[in-house]
């Protein structure tokens, strides 16, 4: 397994880029077909066996609290033993192989001692976003019981009252600072800096990662001691990272995205990862610490790249950066402009879920041939198509289907092991030979795919299907668009039409002249059945931590609209309202 590690460095440090794209083809070929261990343990093969071995006195991680400018910095031997005093922790405390243990807490350098623990010792990663309510809290721990939690002060007293609601008493509570009834993480400093690794089987599930609930309750996704860290050459490589590089990735812990991109993509190559600590997100302290510890790949939602390239970019000295990478949902164009423009370098989409790695994306080598709002070509690992509602391949150019994994050639080995307890779900998404994304896309005569949005997000008009994320690209490409989100409003005759919701920039206030020119200004970029009909001037849409916008909520609100009538006041403006269009009646085009 370790020369699989090696291969993809060597991979992500060629220069050529038909070379680079040539020989990662070649090695997901082997990868699809090679028989995999019965037993494997990455952070002992692999972290250990391979960079502590080779360059103990690398540095590993660089954290920093970008308020205070607190920083710290591991190298790969000491962030070894860090997790070594853990496991000799958990041993003296109870704690086996195959427990689970919850991780919340904000970003700070135990996040990073804990998931290498978790990985060598066989104990069940559980990532919980720091944002999670006593509620939420409260379903995950009656679904899956924890046996070790890991918080900050704050956290610690929320899951408390959870704990206490829910009767449920966990083996060990490991609290990052003092709180009554809890093990201050401190006390792992006098436990020895070796330890043995367990031996885990290939298929034993070590992550459980609760969705994010755009769509429903959170799912319970579990991957396996191989899916997470050899799944992950394939963001790897369609990130680039190489051995001297500094990454960053902007991303929580308590979500999927952060082990993909702060953990995984950087330490399989053996670089150095960052990890920025912030109570909110201040775009100039933010990229002055991005600046400061001379990052060369960086790795951000959408909304973030959208707030960053409308702020003073000339201010800050980013000349190391070399890599810019999207992920969550499609970057709007306009957007991968502005930043190229004051940086030099483009933003590459990647593409993937919980449920995976990166499955589709614009790699290294398609930085100069990348076409503006398409998020690239599957990775080599997947075995990616599209399927219409019959569950017919696609194969022709232009068609909107759904994205699938097809498993009749061979299961993509970053794909995840189950649904944890839940067989029903299982059932629904592996269908026949496919694997269903639950997300849809096309691709066009070259290749290129270009992402519509989810199943259930696609937006039912008349005898049209229209994909939220064009409308919303359209809208942000005005000057007075900061970001917009589009669902579908319910409509008794056409089923549903398109509703915006608008954030402004700073410098724009909401009025009825402002939307007049939204909506001239969509009908001059879309055809005229996509444009919104319904522009709503919001300050704020919800989202996920992750910074994914939860369109089911905005869907709701609509319903709960046409149902109860309200006399609240919103900022909120019809198209057939407009003498200024030809079409003056509510449901004409």
């Amino acid at each position: 397994m370790k020369e699989l590690f090696k291969e993809v460095i060597r991979i992500n440090m060629m220069e050529d880029a038909l070379e680079k794209e040539d020989c990662a083809k070649k090695l997901f070929a082997k990868v699809n077909t090679m028989e995999l261990p019965e037993y494997f343990n990455w952070a002992t093969q692999i972290f250990e066996d391979l960079h502590v071995r080779e360059n103990p006195d690398k540095k590993a991680l660089i954290w920093t609290d970008i308020h205070t400018l607190k920083t710290k910095s591991y190298s790969y031997k000491t962030l070894s033993q860090r997790a070594n005093q853990l496991i000799n922790f958990f041993h003296k405390s109870g704690v086996k192989k195959g427990n689970n243990f919850y991780m919340m807490s904000p970003i700070l350098p135990e996040n990073w001692f804990a998931s290498l623990a978790c990985i060598k010792a066989g104990v069940v990663n559980v990532p919980t976003a720091t944002t999670m309510t006593q509620r939420e809290l409260e379903f995950r721990f009656e679904t899956y019981s924890p046996n070790v939690i890991m918080a900050d002060e704050q956290s610690a007293c929320l899951i408390d009252k959870a704990l206490e609601e829910t009767s449920i008493e966990p083996e060990l509570k490991l609290v990052l600072g003092q709180k009554k009834g809890w093990v201050s993480f401190g006390v792992i400093e006098n436990e020895s800096c070796e330890a043995c690794g367990a031996k885990t089987k290939s298929d034993d599930i070590l992550f459980c990662f609760f969705t994010s609930g755009t769509t429903g309750l959170p799912k319970r996704v579990g991957h396996t001691a191989i899916s997470y860290p050899v799944g992950h050459l394939s963001t790897t490589v369609m990130t680039g990272i190489c051995p001297c590089d500094v990454h960053h990735n902007l991303s929580a812990p308590g979500w999927a995205k952060w082990a993909w991109s702060s953990f995984f993509a950087p330490f399989n190559v053996g670089a150095t990862t960052t990890g920025f600590k912030f109570s909110f997100l201040d775009g100039e302290q933010y990229l002055d610490a991005v600046s400061r510890h001379n990052v060369t790949t960086f790795c951000a939602p959408p909304t973030a790249w959208r707030m960053f390239v409308n702020m003073n970019l000339d201010s800050f000295n980013l000349s190391c950066l070399k890599q810019s990478i999207s992920a969550g949902e499609p970057l709007n164009p306009d957007v991968i402009e502005k930043w190229e423009k004051h940086t030099n370098t483009k933003i590459r989409d990647l593409y993937g879920q919980t449920e995976s790695t990166a499955m589709i994306g614009n790699p290294p080598w398609m930085k100069d041939k990348m076409r503006p709002g398409s998020f690239g070509y599957p990775s080599f690992m997947y075995d990616v198509a599209l399927a219409d509602n019959e569950g017919n391949e696609i194969k022709e150019p232009g068609q909107v289907g759904h994205i699938v994994v097809k498993l009749d050639r061979w299961r993509a080995i970053g794909l995840f092991s189950k649904y944890i307890g839940n067989p029903e779900k299982m059932s629904s998404v592996f269908v026949d030979h496919y694997y269903y994304t639950g997300d849809r896309a096309s691709f066009d005569k070259d290749g290129y795919w270009w992402f519509v949005g989810r199943a259930d997000d696609v937006i039912k008009s008349s005898d049209y299907r229209i994909g939220p994320f064009e409308v919303e690209s359209a809208l942000v490409e005005h000057p007075a668009v900061a970001e917009a989100a589009v669902v579908g409003s319910p409509d008794p005759n056409r089923y549903q039409i398109v509703k915006a919701y608008v954030i402004l920039n700073p410098s724009y206030k909401a009025s009825r002249d402002l939307a007049l020119k939204l909506f001239k200004h969509t009908i001059t970029i879309l055809p005229r059945f996509k444009i919104p009909r319904i522009i709503e001037f919001v300050p704020e849409v919800p989202k996920t931590i992750s910074g994914k916008i939860r369109r089911i909520e905005l869907r709701q609100i609509e319903i709960a609209k046409q149902d109860n009538a309200t006399d609240e006041e919103v900022a909120e403006y019809f198209y057939w309202d407009f003498p200024e269009f030809s079409s003056k009646k509510k449901h004409g085009h």
